[in-house]
């Protein structure tokens, strides 16, 4: 089956936008291919700022209207004692207020963004989705993380080459409880890193000490800037220590 194809199969639908690549992708296409489609952000503290002005940004060029439902995940004790499953019950949470929504609306068949590169085995997020039939298009359609970028390219989609971005959360270790003071600390630091011109990052939580996580092709920047890099983190971390094993760049 072709995205093309299942569009044509499903032309009203509901869509979970985070901002990224892949969702990014499906509006585009499916605006492309004549779908009425509406698609909600879930606005909470795993989200960092950008995100919502991107999918802002993307809906005002689609020509779509955003609909932005406010989630607080942590009020979920399963999902604030971040163990192995967090991600399951945050996704249920998340997508559990996109399905509400979306049936008042109107709406029967809901899609995210997985896509084809993504790993099954090691994501309980993808359980859930399947417990609720939450159809992901890309993953069925055999479309890979590179194939998305190169078809957003294509359309003119402005976030063809932005870095993959997980949600806050997967900043904070597994087993160690997560409050909504960690999640604003790690996304000042990380604004911080942005603004001195870092890109595809991690800024994860150690204790009260920052461990950045950058490409490799990076490190030898961070390494000659750290006095620079330290002052800026300070408000939010009294150390910071560079990973030397390289983040794969996205």
């Amino acid at each position: 089956m072709t995205l093309q194809e299942f569009f044509a199969q499903h032309p009203r639908l509901a869509l979970g936008l985070s901002g990224g690549v892949d969702s990014a992708y499906l509006l585009a296409e499916a605006v492309r291919c004549g779908c009425q489609i509406q698609p909600y952000f879930v606005d909470s503290p795993f989200q960092p700022r950008f995100e919502l002005e991107h999918a802002q940004r993307l809906c005002a060029e689609q020509g779509v209207t955003l609909k932005v439902l406010p989630a607080q995940p942590l009020a979920d004790p399963q999902v604030a004692r971040n163990d192995s499953q967090r991600c399951y019950y945050c996704k249920k949470q998340v997508f559990g207020a996109i399905l509400a929504a979306a049936k008042a609306d109107g709406y029967t068949v809901i899609i995210d963004g997985t896509n084809a590169s993504d790993d099954a085995s090691d994501r309980p997020g993808m359980r859930a989705l399947a417990e609720m039939q939450v159809y992901s298009p890309l993953r069925l359609c055999g479309i890979t993380k590179a194939q998305v970028r190169q078809r957003s390219k294509e359309l003119g989609v402005f976030t063809w080459n932005k870095p993959a971005y997980a949600c806050l959360a997967t900043r904070i270790p597994t087993g160690t409880a997560i409050t909504e003071e960690a999640l604003q600390r790690v996304e000042q630091a990380e604004n911080e890193m942005f603004r001195l011109g870092f890109t595809d990052f991690r800024v994860r939580l150690w204790g009260q000490t920052a461990r950045l996580q950058l490409p490799e092709s990076q490190l030898e920047q961070a390494a000659k800037r750290h006095g620079e890099i330290v002052t800026a983190l300070s408000p939010w971390f009294e150390g910071v220590v560079l990973d030397l094993v390289p983040r794969e760049e996205s």
